[in-house]
């Protein structure tokens, strides 16, 4: 089963991942400052990080003063996330595919889900919990692979499906085959705005100067062509 795959190749990877997480260029100078760049003030507000990964993302936003609640389906990166953060911060193990049962209605301030939404084939359901969980005005700050650029690297040959696809990564450790779903832009955004969201803003993003350095190959293509798409939704009252 194609999640059990996706659990697996986590569980493989976790230590070098969370090991490289802080200066891996992908992630540290093209992610993480585009995603977080699209948050509010987050001193003083409750944030879901929904598939938290090793715990970076709940580091940076707990030192910032917000209380962070996190998951992830891989249990070894739970640890990892429980060990970085010291202590601070709620993580625990689960599918975001799933009921988010521990979390209440309208407790959260912001929703958080960075590089995770392309490991579910539907996103509707997942995208009725962030609502829920979300208070009045909420916000949810997502990035996504680039529907684009997936079409291209997975030499798809019709764009409208959503379908299976499956790479090597190399980057951490050994290689590690990791499955996912591609999807074309359309299913990147109606499941927001059918199920109780107004897009805010749309951000294909840049690398920054630091990539550069420890990137010159990568840094030159990113900068004529996007892998990552950064989306800031509010939850709309009716």
């Amino acid at each position: 089963m194609i999640k059990e795959k996706i659990i697996s190749a986590y569980e493989d990877m976790a230590d070098k991942y969370n090991e490289l997480i802080d200066h891996k260029p992908h992630n540290a100078y093209y992610d993480r400052p585009n995603t977080l760049q699209l948050l509010p003030d987050v001193k003083g507000k409750i944030i879901l990080d929904a598939a938290c990964g090793p715990g970076k993302y709940a580091e940076i936003l707990i030192d910032k003063g917000a209380a962070v609640i996190g998951f992830d389906i891989s249990p070894k990166m739970i640890e990892l996330a429980i060990s970085r953060n010291k202590g601070k911060g709620e993580f625990f193990v689960h599918d975001f595919s799933n009921p988010f049962y521990m979390i209440e209605d309208n407790a959260c301030d912001i929703v958080l889900c960075a590089l995770a939404l392309h490991y579910i084939e539907d996103w509707t359901f997942t995208m009725k919990e962030f609502y829920r969980v979300l208070k009045s005005n909420g916000t949810l700050v997502m990035s996504i692979e680039h529907p684009f650029n997936d079409y291209t690297f997975f030499k798809s040959e019709n764009y409208f499906n959503i379908e299976n696809v499956k790479c090597t990564w190399n980057g951490f450790g050994r290689p590690v085959e990791v499955n996912s779903f591609r999807r074309p832009l359309n299913e990147c955004i109606t499941p927001l705005t059918d199920n109780g969201f107004l897009i805010d803003k749309l951000a294909e993003p840049k690398p920054t100067k630091e990539f550069e350095r420890l990137d010159p190959r990568h840094y030159k293509e990113l900068n004529e062509f996007p892998a990552f798409m950064c989306i800031r939704a509010i939850k709309r009252n009716y």
